[in-house]
């Protein structure tokens, strides 16, 4: 038994992989959608991955590309001398066989597949209901093309559109799910008006602080809204349109003062990390160090896109001198204040949220029913 046959196994063994599945995923084995190149993570590197060709690195390849892990297939949209941001990927097999589980699909479903990738998922799905009943969109005209040369030579012949999966996409609508493999910010009120009363989307939802919600959504009677709770733990890349404000240049803050809080907290489970970016819009952080006392001073560093930002060093985070702020919002306060909001709602799971949105495009997150929405924080200079 070979490593993805054995991966297939322990699936179907421990309940995750139903017979219903199980067939398409033998049909459609990952390997055979991904390209011959595929990046690994390595640091020593400039762009920090290196590639792995199946040619010469067969072995490794081999053993990636059938592991129960995410592969990269695509660096910085496929620009030879970008910076090196993944930018498309195959996810990992027990992920996908969760989202397609959650889809819920039966024979006869039409389904419209947003971010074709590598074609794999779009392979499972006509595998599993029939070439016919499968649309698959993509944004990257150069991804679309091989997918497409894959999915034929397996003998799946889905429709393949070159286009934003986010925009409308008329032709087969209204559809009985749209599945998408990129994490959105904002739920398209097209697709809403894409999918048929009573059908379902599943995708990936989440903040620029942390993206890691799989939202369910079940269209309503009338045709004019979704809702449904985030249902798992996931983490995918943003659709190339929604995709977090790359950080700018910081200038000399303005303010500083001690922590009311030690930033282990401000990440310490994807619960509250999920919780906390529900409550500060727009920002995002990152790590750096302190040259001149790289081994004292690592911070947290938190931007939003307008050009507030924040820093707080792990060490001695209760001194006068800890934090740094700049800009009309208080981002590292607004982070305290959210997990000690999340703190005060009993520490509810990731699960325990829930998203509203309307074919007009609006949108909102709540706690436990839709009647109790989930607000921000202030965002003025004090939180």
């Amino acid at each position: 038994m070979n490593q993805y046959a054995r991966l297939l196994a322990d699936l179907s063994e421990a309940g995750e992989l139903g017979a219903e599945w199980r067939g398409a995923f033998e049909r459609a084995p990952r390997s055979a959608f991904v390209p011959n190149t595929v990046w690994v993570a390595d640091e020593t590197v400039t762009r920090g991955y290196r590639p792995v060709v199946r040619t010469i690195d067969t072995e490794e390849w081999t053993n990636a590309v059938n592991a129960d892990d995410v592969v990269v297939t695509q660096l910085d949209n496929g620009e030879a001398h970008g910076p090196g941001v993944s930018t498309s990927s195959s996810s990992m097999p027990s992920l996908v066989v969760k989202m397609l589980r959650h889809l819920d699909v039966a024979e006869g479903h039409r389904v419209l597949d947003i971010g074709t990738g590598t074609g794999w998922t779009a392979a499972l799905l006509s595998a599993r209901l029939g070439s016919e009943q499968v649309t698959t969109v993509e944004v990257d005209a150069g991804l679309l093309a091989c997918a497409e040369v894959r999915l034929n030579e397996l003998g799946f012949f889905p429709t393949c559109v070159h286009a934003d999966g986010t925009q409308s996409y008329a032709d087969g609508a209204p559809f009985d799910r749209i599945h998408s493999t990129a994490a959105v910010q904002r739920v398209p009120g097209q697709w809403i008006a894409q999918t048929r009363p009573g059908g379902v989307i599943v995708t990936p939802w989440g903040t620029p602080y942390c993206n890691a919600g799989l939202a369910k959504l079940t269209i309503d009677a009338e045709g004019e809204a979704a809702e449904g709770r985030f249902v798992e733990n996931v983490s995918f890349m943003w659709v190339r349109n929604q995709r977090p404000a790359t950080e700018p240049d910081a200038p000399e803050a303005d303010r500083t003062g001690a922590s009311a809080m030690d930033p282990e907290l401000a990440l310490d489970g994807v619960d509250s990390a999920f919780s906390i970016g529900l409550r500060v819009p727009g920002t995002r952080y990152s790590h750096g160090w302190n040259d001149a006392d790289r081994s004292a001073t690592l911070r947290m560093v938190l931007h939003d896109s307008e050009g507030s930002w924040a820093s707080v060093r792990y060490q001695d985070w209760d001194r006068a001198d800890a934090v740094e702020q700049f800009g009309p919002r208080s981002l590292w306060d607004e982070v305290v204040q959210a997990r000690g909001w999340w703190e005060g709602q009993g520490g509810p799971e990731l699960t325990r949220f829930g998203l509203t949105v309307t074919a007009e495009g609006g949108q909102h997150v709540w706690l436990d029913a839709p009647s109790n929405p989930v607000t921000v924080n202030p965002t003025g200079r004090s939180a």
